[in-house]
Formats: C-alpha cells, structure tokens, sequence
C-alpha cells in the first residue's frame, strides 16, 4: 500500500508532460502536413540565413556604406554585378542582401512593440472593465478610425526622418489590432474556473491576469505576431519608399525602390529585386503565420 502511494504522485506529474508531449508531437506533424506552411518556414530560414551571412558573402560589402562607382553605373546583370548596379555603380545584389538585416530588425521591433503595448491594453481594458475599459477602448477606436499607412506616415513625419522613428511610429498605430484581439480573449477567459481558483488562492489582479490569464491566450497573439510581422515591414518599406526611412547610403528596400523608379522601365533591375525581396518576406511570413493558425487553433485539435 505504500508503494502505491509513493508510485501514484510520479504517474501524476508524468500524465501532463506526457500530454503536452502529444500535443508537440501532433502540432508538428499538422505543421508538417501543410506544404505551403513549411515552403514559407524554408522560405523564411533561408531569409535569415542570407541576413546573418550577407557581410561575409556578398561581393561587394562596401556598397552598402555607400561606395560610388561611376564607370559601372546602370550596368545590367553579369557575372560580375549579379543583380546590375544604380545609378551611381553600386552593386544591387551585395545591397539587396545587406538589406535583409535590417528588414526583419524593423519587422521585429515593430511586432514586439505593438503587440507589448496592444496586449497590455487590451489585457488591462477586458479584466478590469468598467470606467478603464471605455476609456481605453475609446482611445483604441480613434485609431483605428484613421487607415494605419496615413497615421504611420504623419507619426513619423512628426517624429522625423529615420529608421528608428519609422519603428517607433509604425508600432504606435499598429497595437490598436492586438488590443482588440486580446480585449476579446480575455474576457472569454476571466471567468473561467481556473481563474477562479487563483483569486480564490489570493492571487492579485496583476498576477492572476499577467501569470493566469495571458499565457491561456497566447496561440491567437503569436498567430497575428506571424502574420502581421511581413505587413509591418511592408509598411516600413512603403516609409522608406517616400523618403521617411533610412536615409541614404543605408540598404533599405524601399528606399532602393525609390531611387530605382526613375529608371524603369528601362534599367529595370534597379527597382525589381528590392521589390522581389519584399515579396519574398512578406510571402514567406504569410504562408507561415497560415501554419501556425492551423496548429495553434484549439478547433483543428483531436
């Protein structure tokens, strides 16, 4: 009889693990089931690849700080200038991988900070309620009454040229979405028994909604985190597009598309492969942000 006793609290702690042991297992075998979803997650491990390696691989690493080349001005691509070059000889190839970096820095700043200052809104608004949630319910709806790239755009100009103020302003007006989203989750969650329990327990508010409640609504928050994540660098590309970005000589797509526009149709390759890498960003996450809502929606599981 003491054995049995002494047996059952192990059997009891290895159920769960085993549990969370099967859900892993089925999860990646769906993932793993969804070619498109592991064409963008192959897509997407290239990409980051390309920009961890890009200053050690590219030909000519110096054209991303701005080295002129004047005799190799509008060159098509050769064997030599794999993509052709600008208008002022650099090599558009070494520029468009060097670029890489610097996109999913700014996708990623982004994406954290919307989602840290959207999800505390939200989180805070839903649990406390009352006089907290209108007001702050409120103040999301004035943002989101106004298009995203129009308020991205005046934020930022108001703040000034730069790639750091293109994250700051493209993130202020990007949370109002994970506000709302988590506004939602939570309040479908707060009354849930096991919330019960842990006020019950002398939880605080504070614990009981950051310990309790968030870590219950996390697969819709990383789902949108994956499928906002090519948005928001197609947004700062836009910024960059119109001069608001990186300023030059930095390798920033869309400032690239820019200065490649005037020469288009022509020199076409100016403007065509930051606009490929673009695409292939914001295509990659998409199609993995589909994967994950698949596995990580609580319906699709058996």
């Amino acid at each position: 009889m003491a054995e049995q006793t002494s047996i059952q609290p192990l059997g009891a702690n290895r159920e769960p693990t085993s549990a969370r042991r099967e859900n892993l297992r089925r999860a990646i075998y769906r993932f793993r089931a969804n070619p498109l979803a592991m064409i963008g997650l192959i897509t997407l491990l290239i990409i980051v690849v390309i920009a961890v390696l890009a200053p050690y691989i590219v030909p000519f690493p110096e054209d991303a700080a701005g080295k002129v080349r004047a005799t190799a001005r509008l060159r098509p691509p050769d064997e030599v200038y794999y993509f052709g070059t600008d208008n002022v000889g650099r090599d558009i190839f070494s520029r468009t991988l060097m670029g890489t970096g610097l996109a999913l820095t700014v996708g990623v700043v982004i994406i954290v900070l919307a989602t840290t200052i959207g999800v505390t809104i939200g989180a805070v608004a839903a649990y406390f309620g009352g006089w907290v949630d209108e007001l702050l319910m409120r103040i999301t709806d004035i943002f989101l009454t106004v298009p995203a790239l129009i308020l991205a755009i005046a934020v930022t100009a108001a703040l000034g040229k730069g790639i750091v103020n293109v994250m700051i302003g493209i993130a202020l007006v990007w949370w109002p979405g994970f506000a709302r989203l988590t506004r939602g989750l939570v309040l479908s969650l707060k009354e849930e028994p096991f919330v019960e329990a842990a006020r019950g327990l002398g939880g605080s508010d504070l614990r009981v909604l950051f310990r309790h409640i968030l870590p219950n609504a996390l697969s819709p928050i990383i789902v949108k985190m994956s499928t906002d994540f090519g948005f928001a660098v197609l947004t700062a590309a836009a910024l960059g597009f119109i001069g608001l970005g990186a300023q030059p000589p930095t390798p920033e797509w869309g400032a690239m598309i820019n200065e490649g526009r005037d020469y288009f149709p022509n020199q076409w390759w100016v403007a065509t492969f930051p606009g490929m890498a673009i695409f292939l960003v914001v295509f990659s996450w998409n199609l993995l942000g589909d994967g994950l809502r698949d596995v990580l929606d609580p319906r699709s599981r058996r």
